[in-house]
């Protein structure tokens, strides 16, 4: 048993993805996946996990030190228990089965010990500083500026490092062209690094993304259907009543997603859609009723994205009804009947997959590129695009009014040679 574990474990340290025996479990490290992107310069995990999970705590604290006394303010009267309307009733038993089948996957992934004993380990990194003498470009705010067709990006090609004392610095090319509506392409197998504005981007190898607002995806629909996406990736910007959450990005009303052109994105021998869920159950009845009919999503599954903090245990309580520890990951085909069953013979998804990781900064999904690939129709190499994107991934197309978030070179460090 000892040794079997031991084999997994070393399988997690280089894929960065950990499979529980028996069971539809996964736990992943995302900086794992995300750095086989790259090999001169690596994702830092210092960076990647750089989300606190005891601001609740504080922000309790600070609420009862700053709460009025009685004297001051007429305590308000609790309010009394209500009865579920429909909706809700319907949402809570939607819940209470995932609870079911999240609490066993978590008490699975507590029970492997030598992995818990390494999940501190993964969100530590002494070698990676920032002297934070820049801020973060706010792109969404740069794309809607009337200057937004004028900003123009340097793209600073290496040459060949065989030889080289240094890759940094050593550039054979800077080729300037515009930011914003125009399709940006890395067709190395290398790393360039990119300036904007006094600020530095990691673009990976064979990496494209274009960065626009909603009005210009249709200018990546391909001239012919057999040039379509054998997966696409899906994390939109759904409405939210949080007014904090509203303050860290803009969000989009439901019917803005039904034109997106999905269905036309797709190759005509079949495709992966995986899309990125909260738990409301009026978004969830929006998706199966209206959105996936208009993108011509069938055959769909549901899986979970159980989030853990660094010591295993949940992020938040099951029950809490807004702030749950997990998220939906509905998967589905479009084109289905077109489908090479031969090329793809998994075809065939089960419900009820965990996917288990520590959550990176609010809204960094965890890669799904590794996880799904045996899923994805067509003959490989397939094409991958990421939709509503915030960083990039060597090998696949990304769109979206921020695709370079995370690409600043202040996630990254410098790898060192072997």
């Amino acid at each position: 048993m000892e040794e079997s574990i031991s084999e997994e474990f070393k399988s997690f340290l280089d894929s960065g993805i950990y499979r529980l025996d028996g069971s539809k479990v996964v736990f992943v490290d995302p900086v794992r996946l995300l750095n086989d992107s790259y090999s001169r310069f690596g994702v830092s995990p210092s960076a990647y996990y750089s989300r606190s999970f005891q601001s609740t705590d504080r922000e309790r604290v600070e609420e009862e030190d700053n709460a009025p006394s009685i004297s001051k303010k007429k305590r308000k009267r609790k309010k009394r228990p209500r009865d579920l309307n429909e909706r809700e009733k319907s949402a809570e038993k939607r819940h209470q089965e995932a609870k079911s089948l999240l609490l066993k996957a978590h008490r699975a992934f507590l029970e492997v010990a030598g992995l818990q004993a390494f999940l501190s380990k993964l969100v530590k990194c002494e070698e990676f500083t920032h002297d934070g003498e820049t801020e973060e470009k706010n792109f969404i705010e740069l794309g809607s500026h009337w200057q937004a067709p004028l900003y123009e990006i340097a793209l600073c090609f290496p040459k060949s490092h065989e030889g080289e004392d240094s890759w940094l610095g050593n550039h054979v090319g800077r080729t300037v062209v515009p930011l914003f509506n125009n399709l940006i392409s890395n067709e190395t197998n290398d790393e360039v690094e990119a300036e904007f504005n006094n600020s530095q981007y990691i673009l990976p190898g064979r990496s494209c993304f274009y960065m626009s607002d909603l009005r210009q995806i249709r200018n990546l629909i391909p001239a012919k259907s057999d040039q379509g996406f054998n997966l696409i990736v899906i994390d939109p910007p759904w409405e939210n009543g949080s007014v904090r959450q509203k303050a860290v990005f803009p969000t989009l009303p439901n019917r803005y997603f039904l034109y997106l052109p999905v269905k036309e994105l797709a190759h005509a021998e079949g495709a992966l859609v995986a899309l990125w869920m909260t738990n409301r159950e009026k978004l969830r009845m929006f998706v199966e009723k209206d959105l996936f009919p208009a993108w011509g999503v069938s055959n769909v599954t549901i899986c979970y994205w159980l989030k853990v903090k660094p010591d295993g245990s949940l992020i938040g309580e099951l029950d809490l009804f807004h702030h749950r520890p997990y998220e939906y990951l509905l998967l589905g085909y479009i084109n289905m009947e077109n489908i090479n069953s031969e090329c793809t013979p998994a075809v065939n998804l089960e419900d009820a997959h965990v996917i288990i990781s520590i959550p990176g900064v609010h809204s960094r999904k965890p890669p799904l590129g590794k996880l799904l690939w045996d899923h994805i129709p067509g003959t490989k190499p397939v094409k991958c695009i990421e939709l509503f994107a915030r960083e990039l991934v060597a090998g696949w197309s990304c769109w979206g009014n921020e695709p370079l978030h995370f690409q600043d070179s202040r996630y990254f460090m410098e790898r060192q040679e072997r």
